[in-house]
């Protein structure tokens, strides 16, 4: 009998052990593939750029060394061309400059009749050009190691996650490093209408768009979540490290499920918060979380194992939310925290120069009251916005601590 107690709780050493040694060496490769793709030599992997190719080659090199099975046109890769507009906001096409990028497709096959597709956006803005929100406008390389270097990363630990997972066998999994997301949902748009694979037997299709920031104080936000009955449910099941869940319904949102969601697919995307590095050259390697990124890599392999036996998802129409949206044209120059689940819209960043600069809020504000509007939430914090004009000015109140401040802002 002892020795028998012996030899389980070496055999329990050893597993707990291996476990550990797992954990340590995927952490230490979503490390890695993040300080890859977010490296200065990538200069910030704009669409259709050397540094979008080499980001690319390198996705379909990791995809290789994990197993997949190449599932793009060209090997890994699904190459397609896009003319981009002359004016961001004018509707013509500049059709004297076609700009050719490319997807990369790996995949599980399993030999299933049920697909589940798994996808983030690998490019970036470069040298922020276009769609930065660096005020000094210099060029310098937006290297996007949260957006979306992270969602990389994170995708492709699934893919070593679920590769040799034996509890998943009955589902193939198709992996999509998609380009062209900055510029317009383009690389997921273009895919959905030219599939490698019969979108019909699709299980339903995960997104990781911005999963580099954790905090598991505020939590994990996920959307999507109306597309399917049963999403809350088995999240909740899947949720062994308690995470809190901050839960939007649409289907619809500024990332590539949505072109997938267009599909009548049930989708799901992950996302874990603004910050005031969004579209900025300090959007680096520094300040990922690293394991947080790992727990996400996780909770993603139980809920696949739990859905791996299940019928094909049903899939349940969302409304837009977008379209209740008060529409307005000034701003107070803050990053809400889009996590925030108190009353009010809290400000998670300040923008030098801008209205709630120069009225004096700082991060960590709640503004709490907009001249008529009592906010209580994001939806509110619009609908103030949607009063005023350029030029107009009125009585903002944030609370900071225990303390309420009443300041003028002009727009």
């Amino acid at each position: 009998m002892k020795l028998k107690l012996i030899i389980a709780l070496s055999l329990g050493s050893l597993a707990l052990f291996s476990c550990q040694e797992s954990k340590v060496n995927t952490t230490e490769s979503i490390k890695s593939d993040i300080v890859y793709l977010a490296s200065d030599s990538l200069e910030g992997r704009e669409s259709g750029t050397e540094g979008e190719r080499l980001a690319a080659e390198y996705i379909a090199q990791r995809m290789q060394e994990i197993g997949l099975t190449a599932k793009g046109e060209e090997g890994f890769i699904q190459v397609f061309d896009f003319s981009p507009k002359a004016n961001p906001h004018e509707e013509q096409l500049d059709t004297t400059k076609t700009i050719q990028v490319s997807n990369v497709l790996g995949m599980i096959d399993n030999g299933a009749n049920k697909t589940v597709v798994i996808g983030a956006h690998y490019d970036h803005l470069g040298h922020g050009i276009s769609g930065s929100l660096h005020a000094a406008k210099d060029g310098s390389i937006h290297n996007g190691a949260d957006d979306n270097a992270s969602g990389v990363a994170l995708m492709l630990a699934i893919a070593e996650g679920l590769k040799n997972n034996e509890s998943a066998k009955n589902s193939n999994y198709l992996f999509i490093a998609f380009s062209g997301e900055e510029m317009g949902l383009l690389g997921s748009n273009y895919y959905c209408k030219n599939p490698t694979i019969n979108l019909e037997q699709v299980h339903y299709m995960l997104n990781f768009d911005m999963v580099g920031r954790l905090d598991t104080s505020k939590g994990l936000a996920i959307n999507g979540v109306g597309t399917n009955p049963n999403w809350t449910k088995e999240l909740e099941q899947a949720n062994w490290d308690n995470l809190p869940f901050i839960y939007g319904e649409s289907g619809v949102g500024p990332s590539d499920h949505t072109s997938f969601y267009l599909q009548d697919i049930p989708v799901l995307h992950f996302f874990t918060g603004q910050h005031e590095d969004y579209h900025k050259p300090s959007d680096d390697v520094e300040k990922i979380n690293y394991k947080g990124i790992h727990t996400i890599e996780e909770l993603i392999v139980r809920l696949a194992t739990q859905l791996d036996t299940a019928a094909k998802l049903e899939f349940v129409k969302t409304k837009d939310e977008s379209d209740d949206n008060p529409r307005f044209t000034v701003t107070l120059g803050v990053m809400p925290d889009y996590l925030f689940q108190g009353e009010g819209m809290r400000i998670d960043g300040v923008t030098e120069g801008k209205p709630a600069f120069v009225a004096g809020f700082l991060k960590g504000d709640i503004v709490v009251q907009m001249d008529t509007i009592k906010v209580d939430g994001m939806k509110a914090y619009m609908k103030g916005l949607s009063l005023f004009e350029k030029g107009d000015s009125t009585f903002v109140t944030v609370k900071r601590g225990g303390e309420e401040i009443k300041e003028l802002v002009r727009f």
